[in-house]
């Protein structure tokens, strides 16, 4: 395990603490700014100004309606998808499960570049159909913009998390298909009283990895930002920070916001996870 130890503390436990230190300090220039700038610890002042910006507070918001939006499309299309492969009428599942794969494997600053393309009217062939049709749609738009990150995130993961589900299922013993044919039991039946519930835990799983890459949100409105005004500088917590850190020039700022997303991510991935638990030794 010595490999795995040290990888492990040198590109994640490392990151963690050297964040948590920076954003205990300052930078500040001395004299004319001719000298070198000096650290001075502030202890929990950078976190008190993250928390007392409005702008950052309203990203963390509109993260929070994101994550309300994306994780229950996420993890119902993800099933969806699965429990459609896995059904015995099913047609060339393997090729249906590489082509729901596929879009895991492109990039997403190119996935975000390719729907940011469809979703401007100039250069959209569906938006235009659709103006000639007398529908107006403005997915970049204030009211629709969240919906359009989640549908280019739901397209990028979504079939890695039907994999999971998937080897979940075929993990299934046929026995127990069997014997409820046997007993009469529909397909419906077997769906929602055999395969759901001994998937349940790979379920879960799918749900913590969308909540903690919904928390991460950075690329998409990155890349969207030059099509559309309704995306700021300060539209996401890590694209706050981001800008804290690169263009305000406040890296100790820019810590503090990362640990307090980070924070969330803990708060709710092991809340949510606290909460299964608890209704399913209920349910026992």
């Amino acid at each position: 395990m010595l490999p795995f130890v040290l990888l492990f503390s040198a590109f994640f436990i490392a990151p963690i603490v050297y964040a948590v230190n920076d954003s205990l300090f300052s930078t500040k220039s001395s004299g004319l700014g001719f000298g070198a700038p000096t650290k001075t610890f502030v202890f929990l002042d950078n976190y008190i100004a993250a928390l007392g910006n409005p702008s950052f507070i309203e990203s963390l918001g509109r993260l929070l309606a994101f994550a309300a939006i994306e994780v229950p499309l996420m993890v119902v299309t993800a099933v969806a998808l699965a429990l459609l492969l896995d059904s015995a009428s099913a047609r060339f599942p393997r090729l249906f499960r590489v082509i729901f794969f596929i879009p895991y494997g492109v990039p997403g600053v190119i996935a975000a570049l390719l729907w940011g393309f469809l979703y401007i009217p100039a250069t959209s062939p569906v938006l235009q159909v659709l103006s000639l049709a007398g529908i107006s749609v403005n997915p970049l738009s204030t009211e629709g913009v969240l919906f359009a990150i989640a549908n280019i995130a739901l397209w990028g993961f979504a079939g890695y998390n039907m994999l999971i589900l998937i080897a979940a299922l075929n993990a299934i013993p046929s026995e127990l298909f069997e014997a409820a044919k046997i007993d009469g039991a529909s397909g419906w039946y077997i769906t929602w009283s055999i395969k759901l519930p001994l998937i349940r835990p790979s379920v879960i799983l799918v749900t913590v990895f969308t909540i903690i890459g919904t928390l991460q949100l950075f690329v998409e409105p990155l890349v969207l930002r030059p099509l559309t005004a309704a995306i700021s500088s300060d539209f996401t917590p890590n694209l706050a920070a981001y800008n804290q850190s690169f263009s305000q020039g406040n890296p100790s700022l820019a810590a503090a916001m990362a640990v307090i997303v980070a924070l969330l991510g803990f708060v709710f991935s092991f809340g949510f996870l606290r909460l299964v638990n608890r209704k399913g030794e209920k349910a026992w």
